[in-house]
């Protein structure tokens, strides 16, 4: 049987937004064990394209649906806890703009979640290549939003 190598096993995250009043906002949601403040996330997906495993994760963790890209803005790495040690993961970050959220979802009670602005959602983040990209959103939402 083969053995997955240990280097860094791949993960794939939305990284839900919205731009309420001017000002973009990213939705963060609580780890179910260390109840930490990450973004939904979770293992690709056979037969699904990264993105749409984001956006399925999102909806699952988060209770949200909207518009994905299926670029990532970015990456990040972190330690995933496991039951007797921690495997290094590599997460590609997807931009969702949420259009939607659901009244109840899988995971709803399992998990808060809140709406932050930015630079406070990347202040609730551990992973410091996280709280950069959702650093960078703004920028990234700027370049990408249809002219007129």
């Amino acid at each position: 049987m083969a053995q997955i190598p240990k280097e860094k096993l791949s993960q794939v995250a939305a990284l839900p937004f919205r731009i309420k009043d001017g000002r973009i906002e990213v939705l963060l949601v609580t780890s179910r064990e260390t109840k930490r403040w990450l973004i939904p996330k979770g293992w690709p997906m056979k037969g699904k394209k990264p993105h749409r495993a984001a956006e399925q994760e999102a909806e699952e963790e988060a209770g949200v649906k909207g518009e994905i890209e299926d670029k990532p803005l970015g990456s990040y790495d972190y330690w995933k806890r496991r039951a007797a040690h921690f495997d290094l993961c590599r997460v590609e970050v997807y931009p969702l703009e949420v259009s939607k959220q659901l009244k109840s979802w899988r995971e709803k009670g399992q998990r808060k979640s809140q709406w932050f602005p930015v630079e406070e959602a990347a202040h609730q983040v551990l992973e410091p290549a996280l709280a950069h990209l959702i650093r960078s959103l703004p920028e990234h939402v700027l370049d990408v939003a249809p002219t007129e």
